[in-house]
């Protein structure tokens, strides 16, 4: 049975995003020092040496993405290429022309859950990979996330977009697994039902 998890790279102070983002600048100021983890010697996004190696491969393995509308725009869809596998993308508004050349990318209108559900079906039996910070906080409140797979970056942003600005209630978590690295300390949690 697939779960869906939550990846986000995270400053300490909760940042995902830095000031200044947008569709011109996406990520915001500052935004790759929280990718820098995934970060190849020469610059590149690519699998991280050490035990950073296992998370890039276990997102390279999810077998559909659940991302929300604003971050899929800000990255065009990735031109329909997210690892290969399908994108669903929950909003009430149709889509731009640009998704008519993505066959892989599908919009839901019908709510989260209901997007959550065609995520899952289209993974197979895999993980679905989520993206977005109200995508991430209107699945929590739908009781449809499954898992938090935090990139806790050690950098304090002060101001940009955070991950978990609101939320209608507390949420429990447990912790499942720690790995640290210099880079980043990658915390995986499970959500309590």
């Amino acid at each position: 049975m697939s779960s869906s998890v939550l990846y986000m790279s995270m400053s300490l102070d909760g940042y995902i995003a830095g000031p200044n983002d947008g569709p011109s600048n996406p990520g915001g100021d500052g935004f790759d020092r929280l990718h820098e983890w995934i970060a190849t010697p020469d610059g590149e996004f690519g699998r991280p040496a050490g035990p950073a190696g296992k998370l890039w491969d276990e997102w390279n393995a999810t077998g559909a993405v659940l991302a929300g509308r604003r971050t899929v725009e800000q990255v065009d869809h990735w031109k329909g290429d997210h690892h290969g596998v399908p994108i669903v993308v929950p909003s009430h508004r149709p889509p731009g022309p640009s998704v008519a050349n993505y066959p892989l990318v599908t919009y839901v209108a019908d709510g989260i859950e209901s997007a959550m559900a065609q995520a899952k079906a289209a993974a197979r039996g895999k993980d679905v990979m989520v993206h977005g910070a109200y995508t991430a906080q209107r699945a929590l409140e739908a009781g449809v996330l499954d898992e938090l797979q935090i990139h806790q970056v050690p950098v304090l942003f002060g101001r940009g977009r955070r991950l978990f600005d609101v939320l209608p209630a507390q949420v429990e978590l447990e912790i499942v697994r720690v790995i640290d690295t210099p880079e980043a300390t990658h915390i995986r949690y499970r959500v309590r039902r």
